[in-house]
């Protein structure tokens, strides 16, 4: 048997009830959608990519992950729609930032944890 799960079948009903209210009001579906965004291999680059500089254009953001504008402003449409990057326009150029400091504490904490679960294994 697996020594991870439990071996009967029992639970604390105001522990389970008390985290059900709790994820109803967290609107968790929204969360994991936000996190969905930044899944993607290249959309957490750009996330990345944003800690490290405060504002790319879309050229610089294709270069870096070395594929088309198209594919970059696809990638961007996609963090913006989920609140994780704005933009600004300057003329014909379109800039993009993190949208807030706790995006980018975010991921540098998703980054570091990483790090951690490497060095223990």
């Amino acid at each position: 048997m697996n020594k991870a799960s439990c071996e009967i079948f029992c639970y604390d009903e105001d522990k389970v009830e008390h985290v059900q209210e709790a994820l109803e009001e967290a609107k968790i579906g929204s969360v994991s959608q936000w996190l969905k965004a930044v899944s993607d291999e290249n959309r957490a680059k750009i996330a990345y990519a944003l800690c490290l500089e405060d504002e790319l254009c879309v050229c610089d953001i294709a270069n870096i992950l070395d594929v088309t504008v198209a594919n970059a402003s696809h990638h961007l449409r996609t963090l913006y729609k989920q609140g994780i990057v704005t933009y600004r326009k300057e003329g014909k150029l379109s800039f993009y930032s993190l949208d807030s400091d706790p995006v980018k504490q975010i991921m540098m904490i998703a980054l570091m944890h990483k790090k951690e679960v490497n060095l223990n294994v």
